[in-house]
């Protein structure tokens, strides 16, 4: 098995970034979802209300994000913003302290939203933990939804593909890590696995939401892929594609570095 494809999405719902290497870090890959949007009471936004972020593309370049699309003006992010202006902020039940950004950029997103929100960015100093009930050593998580990282397998998007009337692309499921060399949701049985020197803790599968029946092209919602997911893929009420994961150690990984199962989940 080999890591096909790797991604970060630096702003939390926003487009992402295929990279070649990846830096692990506790939290996430190196300035994955580190940004996030804000609306005035410190609330996540995110595509499962404001599909257009679908259309918000973003690329590191040198000490800055950019963040455009084709039809308004490119607005930068400096990669290592400073200050001690912290919000409270929250993700889902989780709430934590995060650094305001200015008051340009927050222009800037507002007016293509139509509507008043933030950007705001997670600090070193900025405290979110992974659910205890799958941490290993306390680990810290960025503005992603409740994991550092989500692994998706090549042939388990085939096997929905080959379910599908039209086929959906990868992005609808925003992983980090995209393995091949598998057969399809081979991934649900894995407990530890290793990716070039760096080792991963298969926590738990990823339940998915309305956020996967976006078009990330057009910003468009429809029924699918989920509609067909829920009739092969649900367990407990839940949608599940994909995997969790919590790195146990800090590292650089790439494309086509070899994956390799440590140890198998104990199912029954």
């Amino acid at each position: 098995m080999r890591l096909k494809d790797l991604y970060i999405y630096p702003v939390k719902s926003l487009g992402g970034i295929k990279q070649s290497e990846g830096k692990v870090l506790e939290r996430g890959f190196e300035y994955d979802r580190r940004w996030m949007l804000v609306d005035d009471a410190g609330k996540s936004i995110t595509q499962r209300v404001e599909h257009k972020l679908a259309l918000l593309r973003t690329e590191v370049i040198a000490d800055k994000i950019r963040v455009f699309n084709k039809d308004i003006p490119d607005q930068s992010i400096i990669l290592e913003p400073a200050g001690e202006d912290l919000l409270n902020v929250s993700v889902w039940d989780d709430s934590t302290k995060a650094l305001q950004t200015g008051e340009e950029i927050n222009t800037w997103f507002s007016t293509y939203l139509g509507k008043s929100c933030k950007l705001v960015f997670m600090p070193e100093t900025g405290k979110r933990l992974v659910d205890p009930r799958y941490a290993e050593h306390n680990e810290q998580v960025s503005f992603a939804d409740a994991f550092p990282y989500l692994l998706i397998s090549q042939s388990s998007l085939d096997d929905l593909n080959g379910r599908l009337s039209q086929s959906v692309p990868m992005n609808r499921f925003r992983p980090n890590l995209v393995v091949s060399g598998t057969n399809a949701f081979e991934e649900d049985t894995w407990a530890k696995i290793k990716i070039g020197d760096v080792y991963f803790k298969v926590a738990k599968p990823c339940a998915r939401c309305i956020l996967t029946t976006v078009d990330q092209e057009t910003g468009l919602k429809g029924k699918e892929p989920l509609f067909t997911l829920s009739s092969y893929r649900t367990k407990d009420n839940k949608v599940l594609f994909g995997q969790n994961l919590i790195a146990l150690n800090k590292g650089i990984i790439r494309e086509n570095d070899l994956v390799e199962v440590i140890s198998y989940k104990q199912l029954g």
